[in-house]
């Protein structure tokens, strides 16, 4: 008997809704709309509902604001059903209804952000990925700048989730980290366009939020290929967040065992910068740590810095006792382990570190001296060394017969007539130096030479 109500009113009010269609009155059209809407909704007739949100989208020369307002009421309900089935319809048909309409772009976006939450609650990541991808929000007008960042780091994440990590290293680049930071410029643009966007979802983060959680997923990319000062880079974008926020000093802001948030990121920094092969970006991030003021509060970690710019060769066993409880302790910290292959790639760097050392002190060093100074065999010393001159981080040659490493590099035609050139300008800057000298005693003691 209630169907056959509902199912009468609905009859009458979409008889209603025609007149007013065809008189192109958009007020009374978008209330009558979400009048059948909400009479489905009140009656917990959800199989209805589906079915009057198709027809009245499909209804000739039906207004683009009734169709707007009744998805826009529609969605008010998606968290209301009764159970996840009814949900995923209610998703799936307004996702039918908005598909290839411009001005319900934004409410088809916000509707697939939903329909990718469920099945990645039941375990479908990949298809909770593929639902996301479909969607292009860089290209949205009306969107705001917080709601299109938040829906492409959500994608970049559930392509990480998925281990796809070219399709979340392409995602990834339609962030500009620039955007994280707002100028006056850019502050004056947004309230101009105030009228023309809209107002992001209230589960939207903020703009430092989002920051923080775009570096988060570049760091897990990152890991995934052990590119260490990328990891590094990223740690210290949080870190110079945390830093300018002086809320992130307070008593309540602290982190693991009482210390301030800021301590296990710069722990992590330290670290990834040690990790990291050498170059020239990475020693300058190196100087540039060991000058930060903070870096003090934690001794162990600027030693750690002190160690690796000093050139020094570190004896590994010595080195490994010191630092092994507080490499294992970043599992218990923020951010977790350092990855899998930490351990090993840190010998590495030692090994690469004390090479350098000795190309510096040495032109010419037999292998079994370089054995000694690295405590390894001969065969890992001329691996480690073969590795360093083919990645050209070091300009070596090893005379394997004679069993003598020379780290003086090849000159060319040019540099030896340079040379050359340099060495006969010093000699006759000697000799003239050398007969005014002479000159000098002899005016000084009266002395007259005797040409023999």
């Amino acid at each position: 008997m209630e169907d056959s109500k509902l199912d009468a009113t609905i009859e009458s009010l979409l008889n209603e809704e025609k007149q007013m269609r065809l008189a192109a009155d958009v007020a009374g059209t978008k209330k009558v709309v979400t009048e059948i809407i909400e009479l489905c909704y009140k009656a917990k007739a959800w199989k209805t509902l589906n079915e009057q949100i198709l027809l009245l989208s499909k209804r000739r020369s039906q207004l683009k604001q009734a169709v707007t307002s009744m998805v826009q009421q529609a969605m008010q309900y998606i968290d209301e059903t009764p159970d996840v089935e009814t949900r995923i319809a209610l998703i799936e048909t307004l996702n039918t209804v908005s598909a290839g309409k411009i001005y319900v772009e934004i409410e088809r976006a916000r509707l697939i952000k939903k329909l990718a939450k469920i099945k990645e609650e039941q375990g479908n990541i990949a298809e909770a990925a593929d639902c996301m991808q479909e969607v292009a929000v860089e290209t949205f007008g009306a969107m705001a700048k917080t709601e299109k960042i938040a829906f492409i780091l959500e994608q970049v994440r559930l392509c990480l989730d998925r281990k796809d990590f070219i399709r979340a290293q392409i995602l990834s680049r339609k962030v500009n980290p620039k955007s994280f930071t707002e100028t006056a410029k850019q502050k004056k643009k947004s309230k101009e366009a105030e009228s023309i966007i809209e107002a992001p979802a209230p589960d939207v983060p903020t703009l430092p939020e989002l920051r923080r959680i775009y570096y988060e997923l570049m760091i897990r990319y990152y890991a995934h290929n052990h590119e260490y000062l990328e990891m590094c880079r990223s740690y210290m974008a949080i870190y110079e967040a945390l830093v300018k926020d002086e809320s992130s000093y307070s008593d309540t802001a602290m982190a693991v065992e009482g210390q301030p948030e800021w301590v296990p990121i710069l722990r992590k920094i330290c670290w990834y910068l040690v990790l990291a092969p050498h170059d020239p970006m990475q020693s300058s991030l190196l100087n540039s740590t060991l000058e930060d003021k903070k870096l003090s509060e934690i001794p162990k970690f600027q030693a750690l810095l002190k160690l690796i710019v000093t050139m020094e060769v570190i004896r590994w066993d010595r080195f490994w006792e010191d630092y092994k409880t507080e490499f294992d302790q970043e599992v218990n910290l923020p951010g977790g382990a350092l990855g899998e292959r930490a351990a090993e790639d840190l010998r590495q760097r030692v090994i690469e570190h004390n090479i350098l050392v000795v190309s510096k002190y040495y032109s010419r060093i037999t292998l079994t001296r370089l054995s000694e100074l690295l405590c390894l065999s001969l065969q890992e010393t001329e691996k480690h060394l073969s590795e360093m001159v083919v990645s050209k981080a070091l300009i070596a040659k090893v005379d394997r017969p004679a069993g003598v490493v020379c780290f003086i590099s090849k000159m060319d035609s040019n540099d030896v007539l340079n040379s050359w050139a340099v060495n006969i300008e010093k000699l006759l800057d000697l000799v003239e130096k050398s007969c005014h000298q002479i000159h000098k005693e002899t005016m000084v003691h009266k002395v007259t030479l005797k040409v023999q």
